[in-house]
């Protein structure tokens, strides 16, 4: 054996301690460590065991073997049934591969003029066998994970992996049956406080779940009874990005199931960059107006609300457009006929349809907009304004900023 082989032989229980008290100090879940010698003494044996696995096998090139693997991922299942959270599985996992290539570089400082072909070895080795525990840890993390967790709890796991971009996503959608897609849609359904009467939404949630066989995950919003529904759902061509006809039938059987006023954003990305489209899901869902199950809740994009968007970053506009909004309170049904109106490209047949009423009715309301807001409707900027207007004021912008 070479010397930094053998210098990293010498150093296998030294650093295999510095991992376990890096635990302990570093990951919260692994503070038991201090007080529970029993498991600490698992912990360093399974370290020190790697170490020497990495000495043996790294020289010849060898790969982990069968054995080696099942013993990797039955630690995996140890952690797991303790109750390890996802992401303290990641900072073990981020924490071993550090200090592991820690050790490789000291022992390489402490044998100066040594062997470079020993430490491209050790190297070669490293990546594709490191890569390879990481595969069967995970493994059998999920194993344990599928045994103690209700099945929608296991698709709201791998809803949160896939949106955190966590590796784990990849073992655990086989094994519930779903698709892990290249490019997806994030959707994020807004669900303001619901009175403390209303029944909770395990049921509704569940029926979505096995209904649209995608990722999905209820956000209660804190010291209340709303919060967001968020759903990935896969989108296979340009076509579906563009208008993910998938995503609006999940929206509308949760506002029919939830019977309530809600509103849905929805933001594309390839899978790497879902972190970012649940970011630009969740703005487009607060910028978009709260409509009950009764009006066939739609789904928001970018462009039905980027004036919206960004409007709410200029305090004097936003501010300009609720004077405008507020002077349509005296009705009747001002907001809604315009929302209507707007939302039927300017109409007047369909609006009318939409809202049940006769055209002169809505005639009349319209006119009724003019003399309120000495703004035409149906001019290009009374679009502009208007319709800018009651979108703020339908999403409940104004009510969540008097509200804080």
């Amino acid at each position: 054996m070479g010397s930094l082989f053998a210098e990293l032989a010498r150093q296998a229980s030294t650093n295999a301690r510095r991992e376990v008290e890096t635990y302990a100090r570093e990951i919260p879940e692994f503070r038991f460590l201090d007080t529970d010698p029993r498991a600490r003494g698992e912990t360093m044996e399974y370290s020190v065991w790697l170490r020497r696995r990495t000495i043996e096998l790294s020289p010849g090139n060898s790969e982990l073997t069968a054995d080696d693997l099942r013993y990797i991922a039955s630690i995996g299942e140890v952690r797991a049934a303790a109750g390890m959270s996802s992401d303290s599985r990641q900072r073990v996992l981020r924490v071993h591969t550090a200090l592991m290539l820690r050790d490789i570089h000291e022992a390489t400082e402490s044998q100066r003029g040594g062997d470079v072909e020993e430490l491209m070895q050790v190297m070669t080795w490293f990546a594709p066998q490191g890569d390879r525990g990481i595969v069967a840890y995970r493994q059998g993390f999920v194993t344990v994970l599928r045994r103690r967790l209700p099945y929608v709890e296991q698709v709201a796991l791998l809803a949160r992996s896939l949106l955190t971009g966590d590796p784990m996503a990849t073992d655990l959608a086989p094994a519930l049956g779903l698709e892990v897609p290249e490019f997806c849609a994030v959707t994020v359904i807004r669900v303001p406080d619901r009175p403390a009467g209303d029944r909770d939404l395990d049921n509704e949630i569940e029926a979505l779940v096995k209904t649209h066989r995608v990722p999905v995950v209820w956000c209660p919003e804190g010291g209340t009874r709303g919060g967001e529904l968020i759903a990935v759902t896969p989108c296979a061509d340009e076509e579906l990005r563009q208008s993910p006809a998938p995503v609006t039938d999940l929206v509308r059987d949760f506002a029919e199931a939830l019977g309530r006023p809600c509103a849905a954003g929805t933001a594309t990305a390839p899978r790497s960059d879902l972190a970012d489209a649940l970011d630009r899901a969740r703005r487009i869902s607060a910028a978009a107006p709260l409509l009950p199950a009764s009006a066939r809740p739609r789904v928001h994009t970018m462009p039905d609300v980027f004036v919206e968007l960004a409007v709410a970053d200029v305090p004097f506009v936003d501010a300009w457009l609720h004077t405008v909004a507020r002077r349509l309170d005296s009705g009747p049904d001002l907001l809604v006929t315009l929302d209507a109106y707007y939302r039927h490209d300017m109409n007047r047949g369909a609006t009318a349809t939409a809202l049940n009423i006769h055209p002169r009715t809505l005639d009349y309301r319209l006119r009724r907009v003019r003399e309120l807001t000495r703004i035409d409707p149906g001019s290009t900027s009374g679009v502009r304004t208007l319709s800018s207007a009651v979108t703020r004021r339908l999403s409940g912008a104004w009510d969540r900023e008097t509200a804080t």
